[in-house]
């Protein structure tokens, strides 16, 4: 008969074998949070901004709206061709149809590798404003939230910091996994247990009830990555018979234009690029032709902002897009340059699955899906993770030991951890720069920090035999 205390110590060694201990959790934990804190703040306050985005572009383009008009409007034509004349040697990218009789037209005008927003009283013509778009505040607030203003490097890194974001907040959820019956602590944060109790469970309770949304956060603004996002396109494209085009730009090219493909979809979101055949045609584009374009597409009624656009090298023929930001709700038209008629029109359920699933994540990221509550929920996420940051640095401040790192120190009789360990390699697998970064990590702590006697004391590290002990 098999002693119940012997199978019981079995299961137990079991258990250690296919979990990892506490504390080993807890290292991963502080690691990742070290590394990841100044990250987690700069990207929730920068987002926390531009979920706003609506507001604060409606708020600074004030001056162009509720303006006088006492007659009819001039043609489209004409108020592009103003527009074109306050931007030397300016090329057409697209025109906005106004949102009322009141508002001042806006025209996006190619200068070289510039695009400049154009704005022109709709009935004078006189040219109220000509603003570099790139500087609009709302872009800027995209690209230091998406790339730090650093281009394609700064998109990489902010990918590599989402990532182990992701890390993070994985082993605080097993952290926080209740342990025993009472919900102090565990749903509510506990007032009576004195400052360390307090600061604990503000930390671990607010991360608990953010985690599921900020999981979902990380995840959605993926695509739009320069490393993941291009490894989902290749993928895409490997099982495609056709090229591949995408309602959304990877890397450092997050700033919108109208210019779609013969499909619909857009080719590209960034100003100046693939505007060679454009250039060479803008001397032979009748722009008369969008008089009448604007009444057809007017008509439709597409939520704004709506964009028309001319032929270029990736689409020959007219188009107009509406460029919302609840991107469900977009449509791509192709349209008749002779009769202005719609030739062909792609609407959001008709683009492929990905596309879709894409759209949707991307527009809750942006608060735009569900109105006003979406970005109150955002706005809670982000300042969930803001507080679980400032009470992660006020914990690690009043425990840590002076002279040392203030890491969970290394026990050497913790076991190797299959389950964690699976966990990772398939987290590492599917962000492959993740991956790398762990297995980098790894070597550089086994070949060399834990070998410096100094630097092994610091970070509480075992040294090499302990460690060889430890697995």
């Amino acid at each position: 008969m098999t002693d119940p205390v012997s199978l019981a110590g079995n299961e137990s060694e079991s258990l250690r074998r296919r979990w990892p201990s506490r504390r080993t959790v807890w290292r991963w934990h502080f690691y990742s949070g070290l590394l990841c804190i100044p990250f987690v703040l700069w990207l929730s306050l920068t987002g926390t901004i531009y979920l706003f985005k609506p507001q604060i572009d409606a708020w600074l383009d004030r001056g162009y709206d509720n303006l006088q008009v006492s007659g009819s409007p001039a043609s489209v034509s004409a108020q592009i061709g103003a527009a074109l004349a306050a931007v030397p040697h300016g090329t057409l990218d697209a025109y906005e149809l106004p949102v009322d009789a009141h508002s001042a037209v806006r025209v996006l005008v190619n200068q070289g590798q510039e695009l400049f927003r154009v704005h022109v009283h709709p009935q004078t013509l006189k040219v109220l404003g000509v603003v570099n778009d790139e500087g609009r505040f709302s872009n800027v607030i995209l690209h230091l939230h998406g790339e730090l203003m650093l281009g394609d490097g700064g998109s990489i890194t902010v990918e590599l910091a989402a990532s182990w974001i992701i890390v993070m907040l994985i082993s605080g959820l097993f952290l926080w996994w209740p342990r025993n019956a009472g919900i102090g602590g565990i749903l509510y944060p506990r007032l009576n247990g004195g400052r360390r109790v307090f600061w604990r469970d503000l930390h671990a309770v607010t991360g608990f009830h953010v985690s599921m949304f900020a999981l979902f956060l990380l995840v959605s603004g993926l695509p739009w990555t320069k490393s993941w996002g291009n490894l989902l396109k290749q993928a895409r494209q490997l099982s495609s018979e056709t090229t591949v085009h995408q309602d959304w730009p990877t890397g450092s090219g997050n700033a919108g234009t109208a210019r779609a493909d013969d499909d619909g979809t857009t080719i590209n979101e960034h100003a100046g690029h693939g505007m060679a055949m454009a250039d060479t045609l803008t001397a032979a584009i009748d722009y008369r032709v969008i008089d009448r374009m604007v009444i057809t597409v007017g008509a439709l009624g597409l939520p704004p902002p709506v964009r028309i656009a001319p032929p270029s090298a990736n689409a020959p023929q007219w188009t107009a897009r509406s460029d919302t930001q609840n991107r469900p709700r977009r449509s791509n038209l192709v349209l008749d340059a002779d009769t202005g008629e719609v030739l062909s029109r792609t609407d959001f359920p008709a683009r492929p699955l990905i596309d879709r699933i894409v759209g949707y994540g991307v527009a809750a990221h942006e608060g735009q899906l569900f109105g006003w509550f979406n970005q109150a929920l955002g706005v809670f996420t982000t300042s969930g993770l803001i507080l679980v940051s400032i009470s992660a640095v006020v914990m690690w401040w009043r425990r840590r030991t002076i002279g040392t790192l203030g890491a969970p120190v290394a026990q050497e009789s913790t076991r190797f951890a299959i389950g964690f360990f699976v966990l990772m390699t398939l987290l590492g697998t599917v962000l492959p720069l993740l991956g790398l970064s762990m297995i980098t990590v790894w070597l550089v702590e086994r070949l060399i920090l834990r070998r410096i006697a100094p630097v092994r004391e610091f970070l509480g590290l075992p040294s090499v035999a302990e460690g060889q002990q430890a697995t």
